[in-house]
């Protein structure tokens, strides 16, 4: 069975000012099983490792180039650009600014 991946890249955290870590293109692995809860510890876990894994490129060329030298059935996620509204600090006085 082939090995499904997303490729994306990923949005700023909530957390962040800034855009790093933005830039580069990930693949990463899908669940090829459930988690399951451990009794003992409270965890939830799965044998499964691949999903531990993230790989980084530069553009997104090139991670599907790898995917697919690699055989892995392909899932490609559009980033949302963001759009910036130019303003300055003299529109909040304007006579004609909406509110």
């Amino acid at each position: 069975m082939a090995q499904v991946v997303r490729i994306y890249r990923p949005a700023k955290n909530a957390m962040q000012s800034g855009r790093g870590n933005t830039r580069k293109w990930l693949v990463e692995f899908q669940a090829a099983n459930a988690k399951r809860n451990d009794t003992l510890m409270g965890w939830s876990g799965s044998g499964d490792t691949q999903t531990q894994v993230k790989l980084r490129f530069d553009t997104r060329e090139e991670a599907v180039a790898y995917a697919q030298r690699q055989g892995w059935v392909i899932q490609v996620e559009q980033p949302n650009e963001r759009v910036i509204r130019p303003k300055s600090y003299a529109d909040n006085f304007a006579f004609n600014r909406i509110l």
